[in-house]
């Protein structure tokens, strides 16, 4: 079997992946109160999801996360693309951290009690880089194809 990632990538792919994609199957049972509340959260951060339904906004969601999860979690998946895809996800919800009224305290980074859920994801960020950082820093074999 080929593995498309370093033995080293597989903690840090394994925890993130296993812990958003259990996010994303709780996510999959969400009622429509939570479905509001979170929908609300992202679309005040994020104003093009205020035209979204709620409740499709968290299917999309939870589906969205259980991809992002099980490419983690997959070693077939490149670590260049699971790790990009974790910063991408990692960069919106610190992006709510950062935007949203009450998530840091008066005029600091430091997270608020209620921000802390949020701000506590920069760990995915951080394991995220790191793939990508350590994936695009390794010498690459070029061969040459040119007719002599």
């Amino acid at each position: 079997m080929m593995f498309f990632t370093r033995a080293y990538h597989l903690p840090p792919r394994i925890a993130a992946g296993a812990f958003i994609l259990n996010s994303g199957l709780s996510m999959a049972k969400a009622d429509r109160e939570t479905a509001v509340r979170m929908h609300g959260m992202a679309a005040g951060t994020y104003p093009f999801l205020r035209g979204k339904d709620p409740e499709e906004f968290i299917k999309t969601l939870s589906k969205a996360q259980m991809a992002l999860g099980a490419a983690l979690l997959v070693p077939l998946v490149p670590s260049l693309l699971a790790g990009a895809a974790l910063t991408a996800f990692a960069g919106g919800l610190l992006g709510m951290y950062l935007k949203t009224p009450g998530m840091r305290r008066e005029g600091s980074l430091r997270p608020s009690p209620d921000g802390l859920s949020l701000a506590k994801d920069v760990w995915l960020l951080g394991m995220g880089l790191g793939l990508v950082i350590d994936e695009l820093s390794e010498p690459r074999t070029i061969i040459d194809l040119r007719c002599s």
